[in-house]
């Protein structure tokens, strides 16, 4: 890992400069090679609420510079306890609207991880960075690890960013990239649960307001296209992060039999979700394989534990998931819509 060396351990009153009260946690990066995460542990027993200003100092000091915090060790056991520790840095989640993968709500704003089929693998990716609003913030907590696998791997977006070619952030900059989704038809999360409605209107309505180009097709369906970002400017600290899912929705992600199958079956314009450069022409397969050499190459895991509680900030660190055997639950939550720079439709 090409990262600046951590400090191998701060206490709470070197965080946030006061020495008012007891220090509660300590943080240390949790790998001594890499700054991200910083984990976050207990420095005694006591209940879970007594954490929380303390969790909140670490995570507004440590954040914009580590881009993830791993919270191990405090007396989370529910989801009710994870919405409430969450509650220590937001007092507003955000509901998952416009998603791209199927996940069951748990509780108010409170989700399952995406539901793909355990042998899956999820690519590293920045949540929604498909879209031109996506969260700040999200949080991940698990209640169940994998008897084997289902790592949450991590990495540095400002990295990616600096990792990938020149030739190929320029190229990517300058065209920008268009999302084509066709939702139902059993291939997709059909239309009604990505918009959270029943009502076409509501949809279009959607689809107006956020510069989201949309039609209804013979069969009745939708299908969407939507001109994003390539790189995005972090508003707090100014870094440049690479920022977008053209690697993970272009049908080169697809395994060879999958996308062979794929295309038997329906043509290339109709495929559940597909990416092109902002100018409707193709994006080349070699660059997007390029760019997951990247985030392959970036990429930390560690062995979730139960009561685990990862916060990572949405630009500065992207997740995926690796595949897993036995029972997993992660759940999710998200705050602090952002909204990037107007992109012409």
């Amino acid at each position: 890992m090409n990262h600046e060396k951590a400090a191998s351990c701060v206490p709470l009153e070197n965080v946030n400069g006061s020495a008012n009260e007891p220090p509660s946690l300590t943080a240390s990066p949790l790998a001594p090679d890499s700054r991200l995460p910083y984990l976050v542990t207990p420095l005694d027993q006591r209940p879970l609420h007594d954490y929380r200003t303390a969790a909140r100092r670490y995570a507004e000091t440590l954040l914009p510079t580590c881009g993830g915090l791993l919270f191990r060790g405090l007396p989370i056991k529910s989801a009710g306890d994870f919405e409430s520790f969450i509650g220590a840095f937001t007092s507003s989640l955000v509901s998952y609207e416009f998603g791209s993968t199927p996940r069951s709500h748990v509780q108010r704003q409170v989700y399952t991880s995406t539901e793909y089929p355990p042998h899956q693998h999820i690519p590293l990716h920045n949540e929604q960075a498909y879209t031109r609003e996506w969260p700040m913030k999200i949080w991940f907590y698990c209640g169940q690890p994998a008897e084997q696998g289902g790592y949450t791997p991590i990495a540095d977006s400002r990295e990616v960013y600096r990792r990938i070619p020149a030739r190929v952030r320029e190229r990517f900059v300058q065209k920008q990239i268009m999302y084509v989704r066709n939702y139902g038809n059993g291939l997709d999360v059909p239309w009604q649960k990505v918009f959270n409605t029943q009502d076409p209107a509501v949809v279009e309505r959607y689809c107006r307001d956020n510069g989201i180009h949309y039609e209804w097709k013979a069969d009745g369906e939708l299908r969407t296209r939507q001109v994003a970002q390539a790189i995005a400017v972090h508003p707090r600290t100014g870094e440049t992060v690479w920022f977008n899912q053209a690697h993970l929705f272009h049908v080169s992600n697809l395994e060879p039999a999958v996308r062979e199958t794929l295309l038997e079956v329906v043509s290339e314009e109709d495929l559940p979700r597909n990416a092109c450069y902002g100018d409707g022409n193709p994006i080349e397969a070699d660059l997007l394989e390029e760019i997951r050499d990247v985030y392959r190459s970036l990429a930390v895991q560690f062995a979730w534990q139960q009561g685990d509680v990862m916060m990572l900030d949405n630009m500065l660190a992207a997740h995926g998931r690796t595949p897993f055997r036995g029972r997993r639950q992660i759940l999710v939550a998200m705050a602090e819509p952002t909204r990037g720079a107007e992109t012409p439709c």
